[in-house]
């Protein structure tokens, strides 16, 4: 079967209208019809050709085994329009989720459902073609969800910002009081959803960070209990003063060098620092500070399959504050629109992409 995708051919190159094959599924396999899919700030590196390290260099995908063309598009959700001989748990028609970040499926990490572990990744919307096009294929029907009592533009996000908040959330909250603070730097897409989820899982004291006076308003609206805009060279003070002493723990979304080490300066004694932005930049953390304040660091990137179900039961718990999510049309003009307004800081909240006109709406 073929399909039009929406690819990018070589590092900043435009976005392209493309009829590609799509192998007909075995076995365990599936092939979605994509009527969601979110458009993420990832896709903007992924375009770009890789990842800027902050001093001039930059994490190339090639470097990691990642070739154009890509079709992007990771936060997917579909109608299934076939499936493989031995696929058992969806059948032609069913609507459902697609968990992309997969693995190799035979290590050790992919065995024990850690599939970004994974020395092997093959994600979909990266290394495999993603949801920036009319049909999908996933591998393995164990990556399906069904969301039934979520809505689906919402549940698309959830396959990347949704796990990613969880995991990060989860490193924060280990051992945490309810009532300590947690900062959470940058109120974009993925930090509000971080700051819902926090306030999803019961934290009562929750501190957003951002440059943008708006996406503070959003962090509000979804949890937060206090803002703090940042527009200053090294808004520390104005964290301790908003907090009225030290943070438990800090999640930076952002992940400068400005950031990061601003991070550090807020943090308590035996706090924690959750790195999940890639912005791009250096930590600088003297080791006699790391030791006398028992600093622990620690790098977030995505989340378990596991973790995007215990989303799903905050999501349909009715838990989850919503975020704001602004709906399009999936098409060529639109995915290049969206991620050139993702590169330049012009999104509240998500975009999400869909084939039907109808579903070209503003919801917030």
């Amino acid at each position: 079967m073929s399909t039009i995708a929406y690819a990018v051919l070589e590092a900043d190159g435009p976005i392209t209208a493309l009829e590609v094959d799509v192998q007909a599924p075995t076995g365990r396999a599936v092939v979605l019809e994509v009527t969601h899919v979110g458009v993420c700030h990832s896709d903007t590196h992924i375009r770009e050709g890789g990842y800027h390290l902050g001093d001039g260099t930059m994490l190339k995908l090639v470097d990691r085994g990642i070739n154009f063309p890509i079709t992007m598009g990771h936060e997917i959700v579909g109608r299934v329009v076939a499936i493989g001989d031995e696929v058992v748990s969806c059948a032609v028609g069913d609507i459902r989720l697609v968990y992309p970040w997969i693995g190799c499926g035979e290590c050790i990490h992919c065995v024990a459902g850690h599939d970004p572990l994974c020395s092997r990744a093959a994600a979909i919307g990266v290394a495999r073609a993603g949801g920036y096009a009319e049909l999908v294929s996933v591998p393995d029907e164990k990556y399906l969800l069904d969301f039934d009592g979520v809505e689906p533009a919402l549940a698309a996000t959830l396959a990347c910002s949704g796990v990613t908040a969880y995991s990060a959330t989860t490193k924060a909250l280990e051992a945490r009081d309810p009532t300590e603070p947690i900062v959470v730097v940058g109120a974009g897409g993925v930090g509000l959803m971080a700051i819902a989820t926090l306030s999803a899982r019961g934290h009562r004291n929750i501190v957003a960070v951002d440059v943008n006076s708006s996406n503070l308003d959003a962090a509000l609206e979804v949890g937060a209990t206090t803002t703090v805009l940042a527009t200053g060279d090294n808004p520390k003070d104005e964290i301790l003063a908003a907090i009225g002493g030290v943070a438990s723990g800090v999640i930076d979304f952002v992940g400068s060098t400005t950031t990061a080490n601003y991070a550090v300066d807020v943090i308590g004694k035996g706090g924690r620092l959750i790195l999940v932005g890639l912005f791009g930049g250096e930590l600088r953390l003297p080791t006699v500070v790391a030791t006398i304040k028992m600093v622990s660091v620690s790098g977030s990137y995505l989340g378990d399959l596991q973790d995007l179900r215990e989303m799903l039961t905050l999501a349909r718990g009715g838990l989850l504050p919503s975020i704001p999510i602004e709906c399009g049309v999936l098409d060529r003009e639109s995915i290049a629109a969206s991620l050139s307004r993702l590169t330049s800081g012009g999104v509240r909240g998500r975009i999400v992409l869909s084939p039907d006109p109808a579903n070209a709406t503003i919801e917030s």
